[in-house]
């Protein structure tokens, strides 16, 4: 049984591997005040970022979908990492040396599964780019030879070449530790009739990477006449490898990705390599499999789902090139991005035209690019006879509802005008009308076919990535909060500054009662605060103590929540001692009002009954309470 980590070097791993560094290799982040983060959330589909990262505390929270947490809470959930396996990894990246309880430093038996499997790949990797320099693999460098690819291109990508043998790579990765059980499970090799022989087989190997660089599976090409296989046979689905939600060269590009703005999606792994040695250096690929939704997840995170950004796909200009590029264009309105399509002429694949007409052929393929949508349409309306009456009707039926699957009211109503004039229907109107009927009908049916009966709308609130409103997250207590309302917004904003910037409202805030919070929430946070000792005493467990504090997961969420939301400083960056105590001084000045309204009640209730005795005591506290809210307001913190 693997040896449980020593608790110090978790906390050293912790300490060595900022928050946001990890998370950016995942997605894009970018300023949210206050210094921290924001981006689009890995763990639920949303069109405004909602995923804010608080690199002073080392913490992540997603306010569409309540997921938070540390820097492990983060691999673990966006990778599906064990504790053990998400501490390996940082310790990995930190160069820090692992001590098990049971004894011994980072022992191989001890490590997590997915560890074990992608160091594997990754001594695989390595065993194969230094196979390619073997006589056998001669084969091998011819082709990249051929194709324009020198040794330093091959080297960059780490392509290299699997020996023709049954079992060169099994014996060389048995030698190295691992079992045949981790060899057979990672994909690298597969049962034979006397044990595991190598899957890959006298072929020229590219190494697929996830986002974050690691080796999880590979690509490999035939090469010899003789080699019964597919052309290309790549990695079997394992735990480490999934063609859905990996895309090749993602690694080398993601970058200039989020730099530019623009990702340029192409077909195979040496199109990859064209386009990136032509400068096109946000070209990726798929792996084996169509352009789907978990790649537009990936893409969505890098682009920030902004509406300057592109995606642009290149396809052969041959028939299954055209129905390629159609079914992308189904996904079209998953992007915010704008998409567009890129086809070079004589159908050639950016591989080939670098080979025929160079490194700025490949550029100019790119930046002459036109709409996507644009294709689509004139695609379907090509492939009907428009001399006619009845092909201009069957076009207009055809193409219509991809005109209605516009979102953008105004864009639909451009584009069924535009139709019209491409079927050479002189009543404008009818179009666009026609438009609008399928378009109603695609919405009523939740997007399926428009053929189909309509069905009845679902609920508003029911599209994917709304925002829950806040009392309906998971384990809150009392009334809804009412965030518009100024005092609740003023509640929130100086719990904020208590829990990140504990130093700035110390020691007034730790003489606030709970009661001064009118949003039940957020008078349980008072209350947690003050049980972990209140925020003259913070210091680097302070937030811990916090967390371990609260009652139950709903409020170590809210918590959460409060401790990476960025202040509404109004005058951008970090809170200030004056902000601090405006925030101090509104919390107070409600409580003083509500006392005062409580009181003049019971004031004059008994001087209605004739009590008056009693009523002049009241009158004085009110007199006091009325003194002390004036000087509030005309002496501000100071007076507190």
């Amino acid at each position: 049984m693997a040896g449980r980590i020593n608790d110090d070097d978790v906390q050293a791993v912790r300490d060595a591997v900022p928050i946001d560094a990890v998370i950016s290799e995942y997605l894009q982040l970018r300023p949210a005040g206050g210094g921290n983060l924001k981006g689009l959330c890995p763990f639920h589909d949303e069109k405004s970022p909602s995923f804010h990262v608080s690199p002073s505390k080392g913490l992540f929270h997603c306010f569409g979908c309540q997921e938070g947490g540390d820097t492990i809470a983060f691999l673990r959930k966006v990778d599906h990492l064990s504790f053990s396996e998400a501490i390996e990894r940082l310790a990995g990246q930190a160069g820090i040396t692992l001590r098990y309880e049971e004894g011994g430093y980072g022992r191989a038996s001890q490590q997590g599964e997915r560890t074990r499997l992608v160091e594997a790949h990754k001594v695989a990797a390595q065993f194969y780019a230094e196979q390619l320099d073997a006589p056998e693999a001669e084969v091998a460098r011819r082709f990249l030879h051929e194709r324009g690819f020198d040794q330093a291109a091959a080297h960059h990508f780490g392509v290299g070449y699997s020996p023709a043998g049954w079992d060169h790579l099994t014996r060389f990765l048995r030698g190295r530790g691992f079992t045949d059980k981790e060899l057979v499970l990672s994909g690298l090799s597969q049962d034979g009739r006397r044990g595991p022989i190598d899957r890959f087989r006298g072929r020229l190997m590219w190494p697929i990477r996830d986002i974050t660089g690691e080796v999880v599976g590979f690509g490999a090409r035939k090469l010899r006449e003789d080699d019964n296989g597919p052309k290309y046979l790549n990695t079997p689905e394992t735990p480490v490898y999934r063609k859905s939600q990996v895309l090749y060269g993602i690694d080398l590009a993601k970058r200039d990705i989020a730099k530019e703005g623009r990702a340029v999606v192409v077909e195979g792994y040496t199109d990859v390599m064209a386009c990136h040695l032509a400068g096109v250096t946000t070209a990726i690929a798929t792996s084996g499999t169509a352009f789907g939704e978990g790649h537009i997840k990936i893409l969505r995170r890098l682009l920030m789902d902004n509406s300057r950004t592109e995606v642009i796909f290149t396809f052969d200009g041959d028939a299954a090139g055209q129905k390629a590029a159609l079914r992308a264009f189904e996904d079209d309105q998953k992007f915010a991005a704008r998409t567009s399509i890129a086809i070079s002429p004589g159908g050639m694949d950016p591989c080939e035209l670098r080979i025929s007409k160079g490194d700025a052929a490949v550029r100019e393929l790119i930046d002459s690019r036109s709409r996507l949508f644009e294709f689509a349409l004139r695609s379907v309306v090509d492939a009907h006879d428009l001399d006619t009456a009845e092909g201009r009707s069957a076009a207009l039926e055809a193409a219509a509802p991809i005109v209605g699957q516009l979102k953008d009211g105004s864009l639909q109503h451009e584009y069924a005008v535009r139709l019209a004039g491409l079927l050479g229907i002189m009543d404008t109107q009818f179009v666009v009308r026609r438009v609008g009927q399928l378009a109603q009908w695609k919405r009523r049916s939740g997007g399926r076919d428009s053929t189909r009966r309509p069905q009845a709308p679902p609920p508003a609130s029911a599209g994917r990535g709304a925002t829950p409103p806040a009392s309906a997250a998971p384990g809150r207590r009392g009334p809804a909060l009412h965030l518009r309302s100024p005092a609740h917004l003023v509640e929130r904003e100086l719990l904020k500054l208590a829990l990140q910037f504990p130093d700035l409202v110390a020691p007034v805030f730790d003489a606030y009662g709970a009661d001064e919070f009118t949003a039940e929430p957020y008078a349980v946070v008072r209350t947690v605060i003050e049980r972990a000792g209140g925020t003259e005493g913070a210091d680097g467990a302070y937030l811990t103590r916090v967390q371990e504090a609260a009652p139950d997961d709903g409020v170590r969420r809210l918590i959460r929540e409060l401790a990476v939301e960025s202040p509404r400083n109004p005058g951008g960056g970090e809170p200030d001692a004056s902000y601090a105590g405006e925030q101090l001084v509104a919390v107070r000045l409600a409580a003083v009002r509500a006392r005062v309204a409580e009181l003049e009640g019971s004031a004059r209730r008994l001087d209605a009954q004739g009590r008056h005795e009693q009523s002049a005591t009241v009158w004085q506290e009110l007199w006091v309470l009325n003194q002390y809210a004036t000087a509030l307001r005309a002496k501000g913190a100071a007076a507190l």
